[in-house]
């Protein structure tokens, strides 16, 4: 079996979180920079064996897609082109930054801490791959 590896995709830059290789435990891996995310994920998929990249999906409370889908979009294409035997799976990500503010809290973190937005797009991405595992 491989990794799953999460990404929550943002503008400036992108969470990323793993499963161990058993698919069972979902952790934080880093977060990078947006502009350099493909160079990190050619880096890290020639070490690690990635069965599937999910991605989240940003949607609105109505249902309907997000504003920040047409940053996702042309992601989408470039991931598809550059890594063609790993598929994509798209996963909600609504509430995740909310959700990853309050384990900031109740994880104890000092003010200064929770607003490291690094951290936050880290454990965004950590909760939407804790998300599919829990509903795969």
């Amino acid at each position: 079996m491989g990794r799953l590896l999460a990404i929550d995709y943002g503008k400036v830059r992108t969470g990323l979180a793993v499963t161990d290789e058993l698919q069972i435990i979902a952790s934080g891996l880093t977060t990078v920079p947006t502009s350099e995310l493909i160079h990190f994920l050619r880096r890290y998929t020639e070490k690690e064996n990635v069965e599937l990249f999910l991605v989240g999906e940003p949607k609105q409370m109505n249902n309907e897609v997000s504003e920040s889908e047409a940053l996702i979009i042309p992601f989408l294409k470039q991931l598809k082109t550059i890594f063609p035997k790993i598929p994509i799976k798209r996963v909600d990500e609504r509430f995740t930054s909310k959700m990853a503010f309050q384990t900031m809290i109740d994880g104890g973190l000092s003010k200064k801490q929770r607003k490291n937005k690094a951290l936050i797009d880290e454990i965004s991405a950590t909760i939407i791959l804790q998300s599919y595992l829990y509903n795969k």
